[in-house]
């Protein structure tokens, strides 16, 4: 084999594993995106967290109002839990 057949099969192997990797990554290949910056990617964790507080939130007066307990009885149970150590 000649030095330009060896260069072409190795630029159709290379574009192979390109389009392999690209597929791995689920589509997005060469041109993603550039990478956030750290105050955007605090500000989403931040909302992230927001979220999920309102969800637990919201599943918490769910199963209070099923179970028919008081807020003062779950506050209870949390402190007692937080002193015990079964919660962080």
């Amino acid at each position: 084999m000649d030095e330009r057949e060896k260069l072409r099969k190795f630029r159709e192997l290379d574009d192979a594993f390109a389009e392999a990797l690209k597929e791995l990554d689920g589509g997005s290949g060469y041109d993603t995106p550039p990478q956030e910056d750290a105050a955007s990617l605090e500000a989403r964790r931040q909302e992230e967290e927001i979220e999920r507080q309102r969800l637990f939130e919201q599943r918490l007066r769910a199963l209070m109002s099923e179970y028919h307990l008081p807020s003062e009885s779950v506050s209870t149970l949390m402190r007692t839990l937080l002193e015990l150590g079964r919660i962080a």
